[in-house]
């Protein structure tokens, strides 16, 4: 029985193919299914049930599995301990991020740098430290956080209905530790023809003018990788409650854009839903606010989202009874020693990213777009050696 052997096991459980396991160990498939036959054929029991379509465990795989992992997780403390006595000068750190997140952010953003700028950053000062960066889903990153699949993540979450200590309005947090980065409101956004788009007093279309329901202000708070901040003048003021507020009540009946279940806006708007006593159909479901707000704008729905400021043909109005919020946090297992590596990057990223605590201007709640590009998706994985 070999390490490897373990490591091809779990993968294929995890995934439920051979194909798609041997892509992401970067192997090929038939080398990948004749080890684990192999380790099989040690064990004197199969472990897989290869009959059907999708790949399933055998009652000897469920008892084996996180036996498994547990060695898997084994090695890997035993070459963290070994890394200790090298400092930092060599390492690897798994981070996840919520899918959509832009790592390299566009001209003009403000204040927070984005992620690829934060992560260059921090290789100039560790340049034996190399990343695997993974986007997925809030939910299945924080399981892979607590099953040692990922180091450190930037997830989305909706934020704390009730104040108490580790609730995240949704899922539970138990054995992470969290520093929140940024919280903000979620907006709706429709074409300009859509009933939701009249409001007493306002203008017709987002960003025409103050009736647009948003306020022009000089923040520039942004979240790490996302798209654009506020500018003073610009158009790209931050949403502010008022008389173009919207109740979320009112979006009972109509056709949502939302993103996928398991991310943190969409887990927001569900709360905010159930909160006001009603039921929403999402009816089309997208990776990130991006993209929401340009199937809102052809037509296919009412987008739930970070203000996206002023765009061609939409309407944007705050949502209220209640306020709906989300926000971005860096997560990590909590209660057990991190590799030096991924302690010294969650301390570089809570440094560049102190949170919404630390914002000069506490009248500005949020810049628009300050989300527009974290949501979650299907995952997908890519490796940076810093070239």
């Amino acid at each position: 029985m070999e390490l490897r052997q373990l490591q091809y096991f779990v993968t294929v459980a995890q995934h439920g193919s051979f194909t798609r396991a041997a892509r992401l160990l970067h192997l090929t498939q038939p080398g990948v299914s004749s080890q684990i036959r192999q380790l099989e054929r040690d064990l004197g029991h199969q472990l897989l049930d290869r009959s059907g379509r999708t790949v399933r465990l055998t009652p000897v795989g469920e008892a084996v599995l996180p036996h498994a992992r547990a060695a898997l997780a084994s090695a890997a403390a035993a070459r963290r301990a070994a890394q200790e006595f090298g400092g930092l000068r060599r390492g690897h750190v798994r981070l996840g991020m919520v899918a959509g997140a832009a790592l390299t952010p566009p001209s003009g953003l403000g204040t927070i740098p984005g992620l690829a700028t934060t992560l260059a950053a921090f290789r100039q000062e560790h340049p034996g430290i190399d990343f695997s960066l993974t986007e997925d889903t809030t939910a299945r990153m924080l399981s892979a956080l607590r099953d040692g699949r990922l180091d450190l993540a930037v997830v989305g979450l909706p934020t704390p209905g009730s104040g108490r200590e580790g609730d995240d309005g949704g899922s539970s947090l138990s054995g992470l530790a969290l520093h929140t980065v940024l919280e903000v409101p979620l907006v709706a956004a429709c074409p300009v023809d859509h009933p939701l788009a009249e409001a007493s007093g306002a203008a017709p279309a987002s960003g025409a003018g103050s009736g647009a329901g948003s306020v022009h202000g000089s923040g520039t708070g942004t979240v790490p990788g996302t798209g654009s901040s506020g500018g003073s003048g610009s158009g790209a003021g931050v949403t502010a409650p008022g008389r173009d507020a919207l109740p979320v009540a009112a979006l009972a009946g109509h056709a949502l854009v939302s993103t996928p279940r398991g991310t943190g806006l969409r887990t927001a708007l569900e709360r905010a839903l159930a909160e006001a006593g009603v039921a929403a159909t999402v009816g089309v479901e997208a990776a990130a606010p991006p993209q929401l707000a340009e199937l809102a704008a052809h037509g296919l729905g009412v987008a739930v989202l970070p203000d996206p400021g002023p765009l061609p043909g939409l309407r944007v109005r705050p949502l209220t009874d209640p306020v709906p919020r989300v926000r971005i946090a860096l997560a990590w297992p909590a209660g057990q020693p991190s590799s030096p590596p991924t302690a010294a990057l969650v301390a570089h990223l809570r440094q560049a990213y102190p949170g919404p605590a630390a914002a000069q201007a506490p009248a500005v709640t949020a810049a628009p777009s300050a989300m527009c590009s974290s949501a979650a998706a299907p995952s997908s994985t890519s490796r940076s050696s810093g070239k």
